[in-house]
């Protein structure tokens, strides 16, 4: 029952492109061993990512708002794929995989916002759900201040991409804290 609700607000094609992001991330499962958990937690990813997407899709598809749901994922998959084979570290096909999901994990949540935009509003459930995503890539930007101030490491694609992400989401971060926060219903404004 609580999953059934928790898709109403869920755009299946964000998840699609989460699950894609994934597989072409973690290709080099067959290629690389780094350890156990290493390997673990990819597969996992991997795995939960499909699984929503068939919660959505198949399970509980009558939860699943497909009138609302029309972002035009090519316009995303088309440029982004044209972009990992241009801007990348190394012209080999596990590195612009590599890109290819770098880069489209910064705007897979582009179908989300769209849905809610179309709808005027979103379910306190999926806003949180939003917020907590968003943060978890906004995490990340820590995470490249801490690795070059201790350890000098620094990767120009993730950074770029990470800071698009971020940027797409300040918008909803400011209707997070502004209205859900405060009990309120997210509503955009008319």
């Amino acid at each position: 029952l609580i999953i059934s609700f928790v898709t109403l607000g869920i755009s299946g094609k964000s998840q699609l492109l989460f699950a894609l992001v994934f597989t072409t991330r973690y290709l080099d499962l067959f290629t690389s061993f780094i350890s156990l958990y290493n390997t673990s937690m990819k597969l996992i990813y991997i795995a939960c990512s499909y699984a929503t997407v068939y919660l959505i899709y198949m399970k509980f598809k009558a939860t699943y708002d497909g009138n609302h749901d029309t972002f035009r994922v090519e316009f995303l998959i088309v440029p982004v794929g044209g972009l990992s084979f241009l801007v990348n570290h190394d012209f080999s096909p596990l590195e612009i995989l590599w890109t290819f999901s770098i880069y489209l994990e910064s705007v897979a949540i582009l179908p989300q916002l769209f849905m809610i935009s179309k709808t005027g509003e979103a379910e306190t459930i999926t806003t949180h759900y939003l917020f907590f995503l968003g943060l978890y890539r906004a995490l990340y930007l820590v995470n490249w201040i801490w690795r070059y101030y201790f350890e000098g490491f620094f990767d120009l694609i993730a950074v770029v991409a990470g800071v698009v992400q971020t940027v797409l989401y300040c918008d909803f971060f400011y209707l997070y804290v502004t209205k859900v926060l405060k009990g309120k219903k997210l509503s955009l404004p008319a």
